[in-house]
């Protein structure tokens, strides 16, 4: 199983969030999971308690095994879409990351 650090700025920590975070992220991961040490989720509103436009981020960050950790952002106006993108977004970039990998071994 891996392991999911998730960090919260400008909002505030639900149970309802944490679930999404781990949810998005163990289903579009689960294919690594054995070459992954940890993933840090840092959720954030950008303008805290202020309406606008695209202010919610949240930031992936994988740490593969042997290898140097990959980093996605993804910013939104809905927290838990921008959540889900860039859960989506990790699993590509992880993708392609070891697709090389393996190439070369």
């Amino acid at each position: 199983m891996m392991h999911i650090e998730i960090s919260y700025s400008g909002t505030d920590r639900s149970d309802a969030l944490d679930a999404h975070v781990r949810e998005q992220v163990s289903h579009g991961l689960e294919r690594f999971a054995d070459r992954l040490t940890r993933i840090e989720a840092h959720v954030a509103d950008t303008n805290a308690n202020k309406a606008g436009e695209h202010d919610k981020r949240c930031v992936l960050e994988a740490r593969p095994r042997g290898m140097d950790p990959i980093v996605v952002t993804e910013d939104g106006s809905d927290l838990y879409q921008v959540i889900r993108d860039a859960g989506k977004k990790l699993g590509r970039a992880l993708g392609t990351r070891f697709e090389k990998a393996d190439a070369v071994r």
